[in-house]
């Protein structure tokens, strides 16, 4: 019995998937496969939050391909070529097909796998089912990586990007035998204990990727520019984590724009957004092109920066206990929902590293157990970009003042309120400062400073300074 193995990876859906639509074309059955190999994934086995989000996008996915007269093998393995091995005898496929990951450890493992399935007579294939431009094709002229987004940018739009996405098949031809799988539940990856309640927001599978673009291109895109910064608002794609697990294509986003605005010259607001589509490739450029990052700052120099141990300050950082008010919120959204504001994320990012000395590793590894859209690429340019040591980096003098980021992007204190209730009664005037209001307001409002809300666990001015002192010690070149 022939066949092909397609394997799917962070590439969770039918609609524009390179591999599948090869597999289709060589018109032999089909053996959709996923494999559950944490031991693979090197130093970065997937958090809590984005295991939670897999179960459901496999659910979906398993649903969809049901709809087809499909299914979706699901194993759990310990050695991905030993178990794609195992498959392929199993059910005679003669190749097997996937669409290609970035990170290091798999880059490697991939190639390996391809050289030794074709060694056993297999046709193996992987394809770009992820970017719109792979980290090999976008650099300069001389062959270079580019390590500062205006240029980068500059040089995708002169190549220009996007293609006409594939259609989702209509019906898949299935094996009449299939191999043996095991329940989606087997992989263990929902959590024991139920922290994830306040994730009923989401919508994991292509079916709910689909449902925001409907809701990006009909009411939030044409104002992006305006309301993308005000975490109060619903003024985000909030495609992210469908981006991550591959439930839509960036392709497909840019050409529903596209489409939708017929190819004629893009509003400023939809261009702002497509640029943060591109940032995001920026970010598989640099993982590619410096694979050391999810570890090691890009700048050398910060290798001997004064980092502060103070599990103190850390553990109040996680917990949304910082005593600042818009930290806190951000924080607090962030494990209730698994998910942050991108705004909210340079601020919270910024305090880390600047306010308290702690080091970014240490916050890029908070946010890859609890973000639900986790991703090491952009994970590693968004901690590296806020601790000044990555390519493009925020100037080591820049550090955010968390009282007038309240002010500025959250100015009624909407998104504070909501997630420090405590807080619900305090004036506006307030609301991003409390211990500046008079101790009659704060006991009005029915807060006690340092017992119903915490005092500032550092002081911003003093925190300031001692942040700058620091960055000097090794300021030469880094700026």
């Amino acid at each position: 019995m022939a066949g092909t193995i397609v394997w799917f990876r962070n590439d969770l859906r039918l609609a524009d998937n390179p591999a599948l639509d090869w597999a289709l074309t060589r018109g032999e059955p089909i053996i959709p496969v996923y494999l559950y190999v944490s031991s693979e994934e090197g130093d970065w086995p997937l958090g809590g939050a984005s295991k939670w989000w897999l179960h459901h996008s496999l659910l979906s996915l398993t649903n969809a391909l049901g709809k087809l007269g499909s299914n979706l093998i699901v194993r759990r393995v310990d050695d991905s070529l030993a178990s794609l091995s195992e498959l392929v005898m199993q059910s005679g496929a003669t190749a097997v097909c996937w669409n290609r990951r970035y990170e290091p450890s798999i880059i490697s493992r991939d190639a390996k796998i391809k050289e030794e399935l074709i060694s056993q007579g297999i046709d193996a294939q992987s394809f770009n089912g992820t970017l719109l431009c792979e980290p090999w094709k976008g650099t300069k002229a001389d062959g270079s990586p580019y390590q500062v987004f205006t240029p980068y940018w500059k040089n995708q739009v002169a190549k220009g990007f996007g293609t006409q996405p594939l259609p989702a098949p209509s019906r898949i031809s299935s094996p009449k035998n299939w191999p043996d799988s095991v329940s989606i539940h087997k992989l263990e990856l929902l959590p024991k204990n139920r922290w994830d309640k306040g994730f009923e927001i989401w919508s994991p599978g292509e079916s709910g990727a689909s449902t925001r673009l409907i809701t990006l291109l009909s009411s939030i895109v044409e104002t992006y520019e305006d309301t993308r910064n005000y975490p109060a608002q619903a003024g985000t794609s909030m495609l992210s984590s469908h981006l991550h697990f591959g439930e839509i294509s960036s392709n497909t986003i840019v050409h529903a724009i596209r489409e939708r605005f017929s190819n004629a010259k893009l509003p400023t607001s939809i261009e702002i957004y497509i640029k943060e589509l591109v940032w995001r490739e920026f970010a598989y450029h640099l993982l590619f092109h410096f694979p050391s990052t999810p570890k090691r700052p890009l700048n050398s120099k910060f290798s001997r920066f004064p980092w502060v141990r103070n599990s103190a300050h850390l553990t109040a950082w996680q917990k949304g206990m910082t005593g600042y008010p818009i930290i806190d919120a951000g924080m607090r959204e962030l494990w209730a929902t698994g998910w942050m504001h991108n705004r909210v994320r340079m601020i919270v990012a910024s305090f880390l590293v600047k306010h308290l000395l702690i080091r970014w590793q240490e916050g890029a590894a908070w946010f890859w157990d609890t973000l639900v859209d986790a991703d090491l690429a952009s994970n590693t340019m968004g901690w590296q970009w806020s601790a000044g040591c990555g390519a493009d980096a925020a100037p080591y003098f820049r550090i955010f003042n968390p009282m007038l980021q309240g002010e500025k992007f959250d100015p009624k204190g909407e998104y504070v309120k909501r997630w420090c209730p405590e807080l619900k009664n305090l004036s506006v005037k307030f609301i991003h400062s409390p211990w500046e209001s008079d101790a009659s307001e704060l006991e009005a409002a029915g807060i006690e400073l340092g017992s119903s809300y915490p005092r500032p666990i550092v002081n911003h001015e003093e925190s300031r300074k001692r942040a700058l002192e620091a960055y000097r010690t090794i300021s030469s070149g880094v700026a």
